[in-house]
């Protein structure tokens, strides 16, 4: 039987960030997954400017690093979005981008930046890493949980802390979280070489296909000459269509007329793959007496791009924050930990609230034709949308009506 303080489940960039800031405040914990890295994982690959930020407040020498590692790292400058009517919207992570600037945003496969991240998480002797272990049964004790592997080895923690992935065995069977289909995505991602047109910043492309709305088709560039290309959908969409989305990937790529020419001379790279996407369009409780949800356990995905490392590593940065004051305090109860929920969503909802609001834009298309038409021509719209991958405080624009009169009509 293994007692630790703090049991991290999952070893992803949620579970390594939390695990990676308690070792910079002092604190040590134990940190589990099931498989063994480096390992693969189905995602967009796309490392926001948020990734960026986590790692700065972890230790600015990992900027550099990532910056140093360009066969793992691509640095990322925008996204370009194409509306239904194929009218493209050019937006830089960044409002003040210069030909000098460093990227503010990182592509890599998950392979490689999870594996990189374990490699940070075995340099440091207060974490006790622990691969090839699943944790099956959780069961709650007086001070905290007991959690027993799937070959009957036992933890005892006062806090655990659930960083195991859209699929969470803990939040569905501790928390109850339940996967709602108007609140889940479906994504599937193959890899690719040789596709032609990409961006010489390297800007990651989101497609709003007339013919594939309310989804999106995404083409992101990787090192190497690698490119992630994929589609996602609502799972409540996707079941009302009765869609079968390997076939719809197979036909974009082989008959949309501006995308299947860009992969006349491309080789698809290993196999499809689908994975589910819990999404942060509702708030939800992520943490109760004696545990906290961080990453995809605790739906925190973006629901209009889908992206999700950044929200897993800066809810595992407010994980540990919680866990120090708790530890101070002596007090793992659920009406001390809920202080995680107001930080994670004082600094995330206002951004997932407004992702929310684009994703219902899709649902029609002329005027999302419109946003892309007015954006081309409106500083402040363009802002606006590079402010949700900047990262911007944008809740006292976003409550008054005056922004949105100038947004519109300027």
């Amino acid at each position: 039987m293994v007692h630790t303080d703090i049991l991290i489940i999952g070893a992803g960039p949620g579970g390594a960030s939390t695990a990676l800031f308690l070792a910079k405040y002092g604190i040590r914990s134990t940190l589990v997954d099931k498989a063994t890295f480096p390992r693969d994982k189905i995602c967009g690959d796309a490392l926001s400017g948020k990734v960026v930020e986590v790692l700065k407040k972890l230790d600015p020498i990992l900027i550099d690093e990532l910056y140093a590692r360009q066969d793992d790292f691509l640095g990322s400058f925008g996204v370009t979005f194409v509306a239904p009517s194929g009218q493209a919207l050019r937006v830089p992570f960044k409002n003040e981008i210069t030909e000098t600037s460093p990227p503010p945003g990182f592509i890599s496969k998950r392979i490689d930046f999870d594996n990189w991240l374990l490699e940070q998480v075995r340099k440091q002797p207060l974490i006790t890493l622990i691969e090839d272990m699943e944790l099956r049964k959780f069961e709650k004790v007086v001070n905290g949980y007991r959690a027993i592997s799937k070959a009957g080895k036992v933890f005892v923690a006062k806090l655990i802390i659930a960083a195991d992935g859209a699929y969470s065995t803990f939040a569905k069977e501790e928390a109850r979280l339940k996967t709602e289909a108007p609140h889940n995505c479906f994504g599937l991602r193959a890899y690719y070489k040789n596709v032609s047109g990409l961006d010489h910043q390297n800007f990651i492309e989101l497609h709003f296909l007339k013919d594939f709305l309310p989804g999106y088709f995404w083409i992101f560039p990787l090192p190497n000459g690698y490119v992630n290309v994929g589609v996602g959908m609502r799972a409540d969409v996707v079941h009302e269509k009765k869609l079968h989305l390997k076939k719809e990937f197979a036909k974009i790529i082989a008959t949309h007329p501006d995308i299947s020419p860009r992969f006349a001379n491309a080789e698809q790279i290993g196999e499809v793959k689908l994975h589910g996407l819990p999404l942060g369009s509702k708030k939800r409780p992520i943490s109760g007496d004696h545990y906290i949800l961080t990453g995809d356990a605790a739906m925190l995905i973006d629901p209009f791009t889908g992206e999700g490392i950044g929200n897993a590593m800066m809810s595992g940065m407010f994980a540990a924050q919680q866990a120090q004051r708790c530890l101070d305090a002596s007090d793992f109860s659920a009406e001390v930990i809920e202080a995680y929920d107001k930080a994670v969503y004082d600094r995330l909802w206002s951004e997932l609230l407004l992702s929310y609001r684009m994703q219902q834009l899709v649902n029609f298309p002329s005027l999302f034709n419109f946003v892309v038409r007015k954006a081309n021509s409106n500083a402040l719209l363009r802002e606006t949308i590079s402010a949700m991958f900047e990262d911007l405080d944008l809740r006292a624009r976003l409550k008054d009506p005056k922004f949105y009169f100038k947004l519109l009509f300027s």
